[in-house]
């Protein structure tokens, strides 16, 4: 039951923002140090087997992170160091009163931080692909996506080999 209803649907997901779209925005935005989707899928998996072992949630690099630090001004991987050393000391000293802190901020403001992520995300995807057939495949999975994203998915990669063997034309 977990694995129809939970696992299964994470794979898209977890495959769109968590790989593909976080290697893509790594390399617009740092193209001095490209990464793959086989590098970042190891690193995450790696990632996960460690933090599995030490009771730890899973986790991924994630476009969405990314697109936040940088839309609020981070430009390297010492602004992560930063933030990982404010939420260890965090956890480490004041745990108490990370609840307390938490409440300080308006829940608009998250709201805000969310929506220009989002928008940080969109204008970065917003390039259609130059040949006509890889155009509708994109246009087709997005319209599938804002309905159900397993479905988009799916739909995509089909539709993607079926134009790149040249069964359907678009």
């Amino acid at each position: 039951m977990g694995v129809v209803l939970l696992a299964l649907p994470q794979i898209p997901l977890t495959l769109g923002n968590a790989v593909i779209a976080i290697t893509e925005e790594n390399n617009k935005h740092f193209p001095q140090c490209p990464v793959n989707e086989n590098k970042v899928a190891l690193s995450t998996g790696i990632m996960n087997l460690f933090s599995g072992f030490t009771g730890g949630i899973p986790m991924c690099h994630g476009a969405g992170g990314m697109a936040g630090h940088i839309a609020f001004g981070a430009r390297t991987g010492g602004s992560v160091v930063i933030l990982g050393a404010i939420l260890l000391s965090l956890a480490l000293f004041f745990s108490s009163s990370v609840d307390a802190l938490f409440q300080l901020f308006p829940a608009p403001l998250l709201g805000v931080v969310l929506f220009i992520t989002g928008m940080q995300l969109a204008a970065g995807s917003s390039v259609l692909p130059a040949a006509k057939g890889d155009r509708s495949v994109a246009l087709v999975c997005a319209a599938l996506c804002i309905w159900n994203v397993a479905l988009g998915f799916l739909a995509g990669i089909a539709l993607h080999h079926l134009v790149r063997r040249g069964w359907v034309r678009l």
